[in-house]
């Protein structure tokens, strides 16, 4: 991570840091509308969190790699109940409601999400290089063999891994970066 990126990611943290009373509530947004939501929660004044992935997107033989929500259809926002019109978040467009108990938002365990920030970049992408040891199952997330598992193999110090991949009943040995896999859980 370069100077300028940990500068990025602490003026992130600081802006999801939550004043007393504010609470981190889940937001259930139609199909594909997760972006337009954000832009729309912006203008209200609402912040809010959408974690994101790579994704490799095969159409027509063609592949490109996009940022993709880690959870489709739900962004995370921070709420006072007692100070916000949080109901107009259930009335912004493309979002089909708040995560509701009873008659009220069900707030988010704390640590959820304030441990999703600490895992991204400053654009909300997931890292999980610190979560990474020798012998464990990985999914690739991105490239040509994306969604494909396999074992790690090697790490090294200048950001690159080695993944023994099963692909076929055989098996593949492949260079990545370590932001190009996740943990199996």
């Amino acid at each position: 991570m370069t100077g300028m990126d940990r500068i990025d990611k602490a003026r992130m943290e600081a802006d999801f840091e939550l004043a007393p009373g504010e609470r981190w509530y889940l937001a259930h947004t139609l199909p594909h509308k997760e972006s337009s939501v954000e832009q729309r929660l912006q203008v209200q004044g609402f912040r809010h969190f959408m974690p994101r992935r790579i994704k490799t997107v095969r159409h027509a033989r063609r592949m490109r790699n996009v940022l993709a929500p880690v959870f489709p259809r739900y962004v995370f926002v921070v709420l006072d109940l007692e100070h916000d019109r949080w109901r107009s978040v259930n009335g912004t467009i493309g979002i089909a409601s708040l995560f509701m108990a009873q008659d009220r938002p069900l707030p988010v365990p704390h640590g959820v999400v304030e441990t999703l920030i600490q895992s991204s970049d400053n654009r909300g992408q997931l890292r999980f290089v610190h979560n990474l040891r020798l012998g464990q199952k990985v999914r690739l997330m991105s490239g040509p063999f994306s969604e494909a598992l396999g074992s790690l193999e090697r790490l090294d110090d200048s950001g690159r891994i080695e993944v023994l991949l099963e692909i076929m009943g055989g098996q593949v040995r492949t260079k990545l970066r370590r932001e190009q896999v996740e943990p199996v859980i």
